[in-house]
């Protein structure tokens, strides 16, 4: 921290924080509102922390806010080898749930596996809805989490638990999908929107009372960053290459300076 507005408290200059920029991440410099910003505690390493507070802030105020998740509930995570999806395993995990992790291939679902989940599906080959039925005895996940949207939208939202809970976190696939509103009256289901962003403007402190259990499991091992690579600023053309080929498990990072 270089310096604070009027008013912002729990933060100082020469405080390590990470921040949500928004915009401006690649920069020396960043102006950024304080509840998106997150304090270190000592030893959190900065390529750790950059991978963090968006992806791991996104899933746990989807999983333990927006969705209630309960110990012994299955969850469906969508494009779960991305940064987002690979925070959400962790964090299932962490709250006691069966994960079911799905991704476009074989090589993302080892990893996910790898990385704590339970069971896996690659939805570039057979039946999204199919695998789901069967990664379930046909009863379906509790949970399911989206930050795909897309064409897998309405398979997975077809295959949804009694009183399950839809989380809508993203368009990663870049169409937002039409869901049949029958779907959730059939299923006494829910969709829940999830916006992390928001969610820390409009509440702030329990915003806050989130970041600091996210760092008490961080220091705990329960979750840690799934870091693909770590480059240098001049690499930045070749960070986005392997991030618009799909290699990318987890998060990039980039180092300026």
């Amino acid at each position: 921290v270089e310096a604070v507005g009027d008013g912002v408290s729990g933060f100082k200059p020469g405080d390590a924080v990470a921040a949500f920029t928004g915009t401006g991440g690649f920069g020396t410099e960043a102006l950024v509102p304080a509840a998106l910003a997150m304090p270190l505690p000592p030893g959190f390493p900065f390529e750790d922390a950059a991978a963090f507070i968006c992806t791991y802030a996104t899933s746990h105020h989807a999983l333990i806010d927006r969705a209630a998740l309960q110990p012994g509930e299955t969850v469906l995570i969508l494009g779960a080898a991305g940064g987002v999806g690979t925070a959400a395993i962790q964090i299932a995990k962490a709250a006691g749930a069966r994960v079911i992790a799905a991704a476009s291939s074989d090589e993302k679902c080892a990893r996910c596996r790898e990385i704590g989940a339970d069971a896996t599906i690659n939805y570039a080959q057979g039946s999204l809805r199919d695998e789901i039925k069967a990664h379930t005895e046909g009863r379906g996940p509790d949970v399911i989490y989206d930050p795909v949207g897309g064409d897998l939208a309405e398979a997975a939202f077809r295959s949804i638990a009694w009183r399950g809970r839809y989380l809508v976190v993203g368009f990663a696939q870049g169409a937002i999908p039409a869901l049949p509103l029958n779907l959730a009256l059939l299923k006494g289901a829910s969709l829940v929107g999830v916006f992390w962003g928001e969610f820390a403007k409009r509440e702030p402190k329990r915003n806050a009372a989130m970041m600091a259990t996210l760092a008490q499991w961080y220091a705990a091992g329960r979750i840690r960053p799934v870091i693909d690579q770590v480059l240098p600023m001049t690499s930045l053309p070749q960070a986005f290459e392997r991030m618009a080929s799909r290699q990318v498990v987890g998060k990039l990072v980039v180092v300026n300076g």
